[in-house]
């Protein structure tokens, strides 16, 4: 998909060109704020939309198409043609996806990219191309670890052929390397949660129970690593969500992490419940949060601890949420004294 290097003609002054009337694009008459574009683009694409005139699909039509996308990376008509034109030539998919590999690489961030992906491998309804494109996703991710649409990508190709021996089995081993190397990659927390529930593992009511289990204790380890980081409370109150499972479950564990300084002696350590890192800056917002949420849900006079909790967190901890404090403390108050 890389332009060419040398300087070519503008596709008017190329007589393999002569046959196609180029239409120009219509901006309206008096324009107040004509767009500027630049000779070779609005060449191209003044001999585009000629040959969607015509209905041409050709490999000259493909070689347009490269042109324009190099120009303009989200020119999603563009990318469509381009797409129609491989099919209805019977052009080889697998080698365009490689052709488009650096492309995709310089230009991660633009939807159409990925789009384009998704079309090919629907079409090639191949296992071995979308296992070629889980290893192509992670060198994107690599480069830029919390890119949307990558990650988007990645989770359809899943879903979508959810082959469990070839595509899913090594998900989870792969996605907690990316939490070893940044644990607040919230993208990463987000696609284990994918993984794990989404899977194509069809787990029994029992087994369930223990993949819960095995969760709810990934992320404490991961939170005393790093107390402040909300994409692992975060995760924790999604598992605890899609479990049933209640807040008040977690108190013990909470708790350490609301305090200024957890007094934890090694005789009496609780391995189900890790104590936060040394150095840790507590107490932890998130713990915080979450205590004053186990108090709510429980009701009746625990709501005034509540809302002394949401009063500590609006005046000192997280004064930038203040408002929001400030509404939980209003509404906490109207419950007592209904």
């Amino acid at each position: 998909m890389s332009a060419e290097s040398e300087d070519v003609p503008l596709y008017a002054e190329r007589p393999e060109w002569s046959d196609v009337v180029p239409v120009p694009q219509y901006q309206g008459v008096d324009a107040l704020a004509p767009i500027n574009y630049s000779a070779e683009y609005q060449d191209a694409t003044d001999y585009f939309r000629g040959i969607i005139r015509m209905g041409e699909t050709s490999p000259r039509v493909l070689k347009l198409t490269r042109d324009i996308i190099n120009m303009n990376p989200a020119h999603y008509s563009a990318w469509q043609y381009r797409y129609k034109t491989l099919i209805a030539i019977g052009a080889d998919l697998t080698e365009e996806l490689r052709q488009m590999d650096d492309f995709a690489l310089t230009n991660m961030k633009t939807y159409q990219v990925w789009h384009h992906r998704r079309l090919l491998l629907t079409a090639l309804r191949s296992r071995d191309a979308a296992a070629g494109e889980l290893a192509f996703t992670a060198r994107v991710l690599a480069a830029d670890a919390k890119n949307y649409h990558t990650w988007s990508y990645r989770q359809w190709l899943l879903a979508h052929f959810n082959d469990e021996e070839r595509l899913w089995a090594g998900e989870r081993a792969w996605v907690e390397d990316l939490l070893e190397k940044d644990v607040r990659n919230n993208s990463a927390w987000h696609h284990r949660f994918f993984v794990v529930w989404s899977s194509g593992v069809r787990e029994g009511d029992e087994d369930r129970e223990a993949v819960g289990r095995r969760e709810l204790a990934f992320a404490k380890e991961k939170i005393a690593l790093a107390p402040n980081n909300p994409s692992a409370w975060n995760y924790l109150r999604g598992v605890l969500e899609h479990t049933k499972t209640p807040l008040s479950a977690l108190t013990t564990f909470v708790q350490l992490y609301t305090v200024s300084s957890p007094s934890i002696a090694p005789e009496v350590m609780d391995l189900d419940n890790p104590v936060p890192t040394e150095g840790a800056q507590l107490p932890c917002v998130n713990a915080l949060e979450f205590q004053a949420d186990i108090y709510e849900q429980e009701g009746g006079t625990q709501i005034t601890k509540a809302v002394e909790i949401w009063k500590s967190l609006a005046n000192e901890y997280d004064t930038m949420r203040k408002k929001y404090w400030e509404y939980r403390i209003k509404e906490g108050l109207q419950t007592t004294h209904t």
